[in-house]
């Protein structure tokens, strides 16, 4: 019984001749199929031609020959040889030679594909149905996912021919819908991206982690023999002038005019969204069943633990994993989990029950170390249990026995949160503590740059007023009157004053430390102080800062040194904690850590580009160990008005569990409150400090990569100086055997950490995942928001060793693979022009396509590159709802809105075709916030939100909406309130009026058409994926 997922058509799928820039198109067909038949019998394979070195398995790592560019060096975060992630790019081939280089838009119009070709494709197509497949069986019990029922049919075994369509039923569809055919002349448009120029050659896609090439097998997976197809090694170059080529293409589109496609028809994020929350949202979701699905990130749900993790804490890339690493291979589908350990719970949900065995401190398994969790198994009548992990039986302990019931239950099940509930804490014993010593509660440290920037912008005035009120509200344990966090304040510039603040002084003391390359704290008792004890003298010092250094003309910086100073004033304290340091611009005063202006634009778009995300090693690289050793996590608040070398700055912050904040060409009249609000977010969040956290799987798999904000001294233990409640890491998981249908796949997390108040806990996540050897279980089971997470994680760090053209390609194939092997495996016999994509991954091309045109992705000399290494470090600690809302920003029109209802209105697709001339739209994706106001608007509507006579009126660097009394002001406000309070970090609010400059910024979020700065529309893209699809297929 065969499964249909969601059918497209694109009307570009036939190869046509002539196609922008190559010779004779992708018409005459390689030298033999580019992956040997899907699933056919592997054919020989033939050497590359010269010049286009494979690289020969050297190690089992998969180490290159010296001969190929870098590879990227699996670091510190694998396990044992590992295979290669990104492998690096072969030497372009004299087979495919330079591709001329005319101008598109000079070249004659494409010769149309004949007139009837086009028709049989366009009735073929079944756009917009989900086409039940035939039922051959009674339909197994309705998951909550899939749309269809089916009893999928074994997936052919790979190296044998494919079923023939015959054989299987036929194939039913709904009544078809065609839609307007476009007239027979339409030109292939050249693929979305110069990038993706040819039919991918390359070595085949990897396994199903991201990017990679396993060891010894790098031929991949059976039935795709490594072959050099004809067009073998990398483009060369881009075509300068091709339609949505990457680097900085014309727009428009040459040829002659064209209807298009009906952008309704393909499959839409805001609809699968919408429809989920209907299905789903105000619902409980009890995480009693292994495997299930939760619902979306975006949908409204209350979370009932009821013996698994709830999907706040862990996510999984899919929920039915792939019996045995072959089929993990032949479907690409990365395994993965995204855990978010700290994830804030809404106000209706339980927080987490805290367990104290006492001395004996938490019951553990005695061969793989797991935590008492609800898979352990009492057998023998209570007195022992078998471990759900590694199946070894052990004792119960004394104090810890209890009879079992009929049903082999133990009778106190319900009373133990760690028997019973996915997620729990334990209070940690004395062998859990640094030096077996109670631990000390946190501080927070203060440090604030002087130099004469941010004394003239105010800014340093801004920071001490908000101090004075934002110490009142540091975060303190459940059910204590006051924080016991300390704190502490340092200013600097060339040189460092640290001021002791203790409770006894009239006044605050100033010491100066300028020997900048042996830092030391020269006061202990003093500097970190309970804030409640001394907090006249506190306010007395930061009503002096601004006064102190007002006459300053000092504008060179140190950096290194003050991160130093506060490592070592938690060293002396005993403790860990957290700096947040405030800082303006690149540190050139000499002392460790100095930096020089290495930014090259010249550098975009070669090989050598990667250079400008790499951090400068060496200084900053040690301060980064010295850091996590101590439990100290860095904030850094920037606020540059040129380039500062981020990749370096920002590296200590990255690798501690840091956040980091960046307002260009700050202003305090404008960013002021932008700036405030991130800061007191951050200054109040949940957080745990000194972690170290591990994932334990049962047997058959295992967790092998790690990405996020974190630290590895190992492979194992993921190191956080601090871990709070926005931090999320991603985990990759691969087989080591086969794993079992009946056992199912479990997964424990366990996090060592110290709370606010000082006290050492471990906190437990536990869950478990089917495991399955159908593929169409694998596809059904999907979540593509974690899938994309994943995704955009293993890229941007693919980015530091790899140019970013390959990494690209590796995206696009992966995409199609994963699409091709559903189409193959999974979905109904259907025509080969009809693009079949799995129910719950329908929409992933939409956020892949997105990701590619992401900042650090697009090779632009546009952009500049802190940004590019912000947006990259940002990504790599956020969790599936972050990514999520980031790759598709919501986009929500206000103008029509009934204001007396509570609801917020329903967002619309990303795209300029939804937006109105008359209308009023808001933007938002995390980062950025804009109300765009169409030329039209109506006078009433901008005087019922600004108060102005006409749209003309309105100041461009307006950055919040005056709190006017109409029903449509309050309502607009009320919405964006809503979102500055519910998102991790704070949006400065930008008024956009339609056609002018700034609009661009808004243009760049509106993800389904084309990139600005390259990259193809959402349509263009399906188009590409489908066509690579069917090349795998053919």
């Amino acid at each position: 019984m065969s499964q249909q997922g969601y059918v497209a058509a694109p009307p570009y799928s036939q190869a046509q001749p002539g196609m922008g820039g190559y010779q004779g198109g992708f018409g005459t067909g390689p030298a033999q199929p580019l992956y040997g038949h899907y699933g056919g019998p592997p054919q020989p394979f033939t050497t590359p031609p010269t010049g286009m070195m494979k690289s020969p398995v050297s190690s089992a790592a998969g180490v290159p020959p010296p001969a190929v560019s870098p590879q990227y060096n699996p670091n510190v975060q694998q396990n044992g040889a590992h295979p290669q992630r990104y492998p690096a790019p072969p030497a372009a081939s004299g087979a495919y030679g330079q591709p001329p280089q005319s101008h598109y838009n000079s070249m004659a119009p494409a010769a149309p594909p004949p007139a009837q070709q086009l028709t049989n494709q366009m009735s073929a197509m079944n756009l917009g149905n989900y086409a039940p497949g035939p039922m051959q069986s009674p339909p197994p019990p309705t998951s909550s996912v899939a749309q269809q029922h089916f009893q999928p049919c074994p997936p052919p075994a790979m190296g044998q021919p494919q079923m023939a369509p015959g054989l299987q039923s036929p194939h039913m569809s709904p009544p078809m819908s065609p839609l307007q055919s476009p007239p027979a002349s339409m030109p292939m448009t050249g693929p979305p991206m110069a990038s993706m120029g040819r039919p991918f050659t390359g070595p085949p896609p990897p396994g199903p982690g991201g990017f990679q090439q396993s060891g010894p097998a790098a031929a991949g997976p059976p039935g795709y023999p490594q072959q050099a197809g004809q067009f073998g090694g990398p483009m060369a170059g881009p075509q300068p002038g091709m339609p949505g080529a990457f680097p900085g293409a014309p727009g428009g589109l040459a040829g002659p005019p064209q209807k298009k496609l009906d952008p309704d028809s393909i499959p839409s994020t805001t609809q699968v969204i919408g429809d989920d929350q209907v299905k789903r949202g105000g619902q409980v979701f009890s995480t009693n069943t292994r495997g299930q699905v939760p619902p979306l990130v975006t949908t409204d749900f209350t979370v009932q633990d009821q013996g698994n993790a709830s999907p706040r804490f862990m996510r999984c890339t899919t929920y039915s994993l792939p019996c045995t690493a072959d089929l993990a291979k032949q479907c690409q589908v990365p395994l993965a989990t995204i855990i978010k350990p700290f994830a804030s719970l809404p106000k209706n949900e339980t927080p987490l029950y805290v367990v104290n065995h006492g001395e004996t401190g938490p019951i553990r398994c005695n061969r793989c170390k797991a935590y008492m969790c609800p898979y352990m198994q009492f057998i023998d009548g209570g007195r022992r249990y078998q471990c759900g992990f590694c199946n070894c039986v052990n004792e119960v302990p004394a104090f810890y026995f209890q009879h079992l019931n009929h049903m082999g239950q133990r009778v106190d099940f319900y009373e133990r949160p760690e028997l019973s509930l996915g997620s729990y804490e334990f209070v940690a014993t004395m062998e859990y503590c640094k030096n077996n010593k109670p631990s000390n509660p946190p501080a927070y440290i203060f440090m604030i740059d002087v130099s004469y920037n941010n004394i003239k912008s105010g800014l340093v005035k801004l920071i001490c007023d908000e101090l004075k009120t934002l110490l009142e509200n540091l975060p303190r344990e459940e059910g204590t009157e006051s924080s016991a966090i300390k704190v502490g304040f340092v200013t600097y510039n060339k040189v460092l004053h640290f001021y002791n603040v203790k409770s006894a002084l009239a006044q605050p003391q100033m010491m100066v430390v300028s020997d900048t390359a042996e830092m030391f704290v020269p006061l202990l008792d003093g500097f970190l102080v309970n804030y409640q004890e001394s907090r006249a003298v506190i306010a007395n010092l930061l009503d002096q800062i601004p006064d102190m250094f007002a006459d300053t003309n000092e504008s060179e910086t140190v950096f290194a040194p003050v991160i130093q100073a506060g490592v070592e004033a938690f060293k002396a304290a005993e403790c860990s904690g957290k700096l947040f340091i405030f800082h303006s611009s690149m540190p050139t005063a000499e002392a460790p850590g100095k930096l020089k202006n290495r930014d090259d634009k010249k550098l975009v778009n070669t090989d050598k580009e990667k250079t400008l995300f790499q951090p400068q090693k060496g200084v900053y690289e040690q301060l980064s160990k010295e850091c996590v050793a101590q439990g100290c996590c860095v904030d850094l608040f920037l606020f540059p008005s040129q380039y500062l070398d981020l990749a370096t700055m920002a590296d200590v912050p990255s690798h501690t569990g840091g956040s980091i904040y960046k307002y260009n060409n700050f202003q305090v009249e404008t960013d002021g409150e932008h700036f405030l609000r991130d800061l007191r977010k951050d200054v109040q969040k949940n957080i745990g400090f000194d972690a170290i956290m591990r994932v334990r799987t049962s047997t058959g798999f295992r967790a092998t990569d790690f990405f996020g904000a974190i630290y590895m001294n190992n492979t194992t233990d993921i190191e956080m100086a601090a871990v709070d409640c926005d931090k999320a890491v991603t985990v990759e998981l691969k087989h080591d055997d086969t794993l079992s249908e009946e056992t199912g796949a479990l997964m424990q997390c366990a996090l060592l950490y110290t709370t606010i108040g000082g006290q050492r806990r471990l906190r437990i996540h536990n869950l478990s995942l089917n495991c399955s050897s159908q593929l169409s279980e694998l596809y059904k089971s999907c979540e593509t928001d974690s899938l994309i997470n994943f995704f955009a994680k293993s890229a941007y760090r693919a980015i530091l060793n790899q140019p970013l053209k390959n990494v690209r390609e590796i995206l696009v194939n992966q995409t199609a693979h994963m699409l091709a092997c559903y189409r193959k495996n999974c979905a109904s016999p259907s025509a080969a022009s009809q693009l079949i994509l799995p129910d719950a991954m329908k929409v992933f091309p939409v956020y892949m396509n997105s990701l590619m045109k992401t900042a650090p992705l697009v090779g632009s000399t546009e952009l500049s590159t802190d940004d590019r290494a912000h947006f990259r470090l940002s990504v790599l600690a956020m969790g599936v709802e972050e990514s999520q809302l980031l790759l598709y920003p919501r986009l929500i029109p206000l103008h029509n809105m009934d204001v007396s209802v509570e609801a917020v209105p329903a967002p619309v697709r990303c795209s300029e075709e939804r937006l109105a001339d008359s209308g009023m739209f808001l933007l938002e994706n995390g980062h950025s916030m804009f109300l765009w106001l169409g030329q039209a608007s109506p006078p009433d509507l901008i005087q019922d939100i600004f108060n102005l006579p006409s749209l003309a009126h309105l100041q461009a660097h307006m950055c919040a909406l005056p709190e006017l009394d109409s029903p449509l002001s309050r309502k607009v406000r009320s919405i964006i309130n809503d979102l500055l309070e519910k998102r991790p970090k704070s949006m400065k609010l930008q008024m956009v009026r339609q056609r002018d400059k700034p609009e661009m910024l808004f243009r760049q979020l509106l993800v389904e058409d084309k990139g600005l700065h390259g990259g193809a529309s959402y349509m263009d893209f399906l188009c590409y994926v489908h066509r690579e699809i069917r090349q795998l297929l053919t």
